[in-house]
């Protein structure tokens, strides 16, 4: 074989194998990080380990202990009243700020971008620990305030209810100016013709958000609600450092995740903590088809 033939096909096969060789790093740390737990996790959800011993295949076993554990379904509650508590409250405000900076005579808007931002780099566990602080039942913020004005003080972290607010609180404060800054920038999008046309024709600011600005951020509404559902329905870390110890359903502060972690890595109970996982990607994956029915559905209608 000629020398230089065989010498071309390799700088050939080099060329055609370097980009692979560069790219690999990452479809390696995905195939170990991200694929193998997920396919790990179904084959758990059918089996029953206590992570030392040996698997046993159970079948379906897991998933019906699911549908009648009145606890996980408590926690199922709790993590869609504080879903409900903070995305919808979160959406709303993150879409107002963002118009406001967004008009001609605020000043220092990159400094307003920044602060409202700050929140989320914040570490979740700081945040949490400051807000379980400020809400404490004896020597919280919040309740001296309360007292001060005359009223009685709440004992938040024990209620079952107000300690879903509290852990929506955390939650609002912590992504707020996260989906400010995505509102910002579909608002950077939109002609600053189409305003400066509806001014002229008398239109008022409330008038600009409600026929300008709500309409032609449509999608990028859709794009937050349905990632705010997905992170919604994940709470865990804020339930767990405000309630550490003994979370039950009936005290508000169990949601599906801290479900799932108390039964798989408390309880040693692995196979039950895959099937609670895959319960939620379940209802995550059927609330998601809802928004984009409910979705498609209003865009048909209104064409």
């Amino acid at each position: 074989m000629d020398p230089e033939s065989s010498r071309t096909k390799r700088q050939r096969l080099m060329e055609r194998v370097t980009p692979y060789v560069f790219v690999s790093p990452f479809y390696i740390l995905f195939l170990i990080f991200g694929l193998f737990p997920v396919v790990f996790s179904g084959i758990l959800a059918f089996s029953k380990w206590d992570g030392i011993g040996k698997r046993e295949f159970v079948g379906m076993e897991n998933f019906q202990r699911l549908v009648q554990d009145t606890e996980f379904w408590g926690a199922v509650w709790n993590t869609l009243v504080i879903w409900v508590l903070s995305t919808i409250p979160m959406l709303v405000m993150a879409l107002l700020l963002a118009f406001t900076i967004n008009l001609k005579f605020i000043k220092h808007k990159e400094m307003l971008k920044a602060l409202y931002f700050v929140p989320n780099v914040t570490s979740v566990v700081a945040v949490t620990i400051l807000f379980g602080l400020a809400f404490s039942s004896q020597t919280g913020l919040v309740n001296s305030v309360l007292e001060m004005m005359g009223r009685e003080s709440v004992n938040w972290i024990r209620d079952p209810f107000w300690v879903k607010v509290v852990i929506a609180f955390v939650g609002t404060w912590q992504y707020l100016g996260y989906n400010m800054i995505i509102y910002y920038t579909g608002l950077q999008k939109i002609p600053k013709d189409y305003y400066e046309a509806a001014i002229i024709d008398g239109a008022t600011t409330f008038q600009l958000f409600r026929l300008i600005t709500i309409p032609l951020l449509k999608p990028i509404i859709l794009f937050t609600v349905m990632m705010s559902t997905i992170g919604g329905l994940q709470v865990f870390a804020e339930a767990q450092i405000l309630v550490p110890s003994n979370p039950t359903a009936e005290g508000g502060a169990l949601t599906i995740v801290y479900y799932l972690y108390q039964t798989a890595f408390g309880q040693n109970v692995y196979g039950y903590g895959a099937a609670i996982a895959w319960g939620l990607v379940i209802i995550i994956l059927l609330l998601s088809l809802l928004n984009w029915y409910l979705t498609t559905y209003r865009i048909k209608g209104e064409k």
